[in-house]
């Protein structure tokens, strides 16, 4: 099964687009996305083309494409508009015989763990900051920020497949990878 997991559009209808085109070229069976997808919220700066209600067109047209969780900028009021479950805190999928618990990373992160066992995945953006580590026990796996990249980061993505994770720039070149086998 190969994935396309990315987070954070905060409503940049630029980025959505590239997104949405990079999934299509990756030909990912789905596509993960970890929250905060409208909004930009208060911290943030306004990303290239903010436009929500164009993100809300985009992302609906392919609705039976899209997992998602929550994030702290997306409410009640944005799923009114998106026609594909948005509002649950956290999605448990199992890959390679590993738990991956995907999230946003406002509630669950690394200073404030879910439930894991030796060798599972915390997956999550929030931090707009890519990341692959081995935590001691668990993986972090951070795709960054579509639109708002932080901390000297380029604009990315990440995708799955055969059992790795690989971290993209959304002109699709690899910036970083990490193997399930290698971290357990």
């Amino acid at each position: 099964m190969k994935l396309m997991i990315a987070s954070d559009i905060h409503g940049s209808a630029w980025y959505c687009k590239k997104m949405l085109d990079r999934y299509k070229e990756e030909q990912a069976e789905r596509l993960l996305l970890l929250g905060d997808l409208l909004y930009h919220g208060p911290r943030n700066d306004l990303p290239r083309d903010y436009d929500p209600k164009a993100v809300i067109a985009m992302l609906n047209e392919n609705r039976e494409e899209l997992l998602c969780v929550r994030g702290n900028c997306d409410a009640e009021v944005d799923q009114m508009v998106l026609q594909f479950p948005i509002l649950a805190d956290y999605m448990i999928l199992y890959l390679e015989g590993r738990m991956i618990f995907a999230t946003h990373g406002h509630i669950h992160n690394k200073e404030s763990l879910p439930p894991l066992k030796k060798g599972d995945v915390l997956l999550h953006g929030h931090t707009h900051v890519q990341a692959m580590e081995d935590c001691g026990g668990y993986l972090y796996l951070n795709p960054g920020s579509v639109s708002i990249p932080k901390n000297g980061n380029k604009n990315s993505y990440m995708v799955y497949e055969d059992g790795v994770f690989i971290i993209k720039d959304m002109d699709g070149e690899e910036i970083r990878r990490l193997s399930l086998s290698e971290g357990k």
